[in-house]
């Protein structure tokens, strides 16, 4: 694999990054994905709230949380709520509840400051990844002069491309957080 193909893949591997770090960010409706990442202590052994119970959308606003073992209900509660994502969930003995309350204002724009720094920090990946292959472009003497400019030339229309992606998803996040 050459220099550029190590640059294109760093660069995807951080969209991705940022792909999977943006639907956490709730924008005042109901995502399954929202409890990525919360882990429940399952007889001993922490597993992924999707995976000890099934999760579905009835309404915009609401999840329901129904695990495959009744007697987990209590330690999906903890877990939602050592997780500290701003719900608090109720049970009706057979499932968990999760209702998520309207954002305000002041909330839209303090996430739409959380996604800016997010878009942020992954133009610093992009920044990095162009880096590295620039400074293995450099260090390879097999390689002419012009062919390390023009090596040079394509990693930085690589990181225009990925820059402009990256703005672009900002962009839809924000817009979609700020509509109500």
């Amino acid at each position: 694999m050459n220099y550029i193909d190590e640059a294109e893949m760093e660069m995807m591997k951080s969209i991705e990054n940022l792909e999977e770090r943006l639907v956490t960010v709730r924008a005042g409706r109901a995502n399954p994905s929202m409890l990525n990442g919360i882990m429940v202590d399952y007889y001993g052994v922490p597993s992924a709230i999707n995976a000890v119970a099934n999760i579905t959308v009835p309404e915009a606003r609401q999840l329901f949380i129904k695990p495959f073992d009744k007697s987990i209900i209590k330690e999906i509660e903890r877990a939602i709520n050592e997780a500290n994502i701003g719900i608090t969930p109720t049970n009706n003995g057979e499932m968990v509840i999760l209702t998520i309350p309207q954002l305000t204002e002041e909330t839209r724009r303090n996430y739409v400051k959380q996604v800016s720094e997010m878009g942020e920090q992954t133009k610093i990946a992009l920044r990095n990844a162009r880096q590295d292959a620039n400074n293995a472009i450099k260090k390879d003497e097999t390689l002419t002069e012009d062919d390390q400019k023009r090596m040079t030339d394509d990693v930085q229309e690589l990181i225009n491309k990925y820059n402009k992606i990256v703005d672009e998803r900002i962009k839809e996040k924000e817009t979609e957080l700020m509509s109500v």
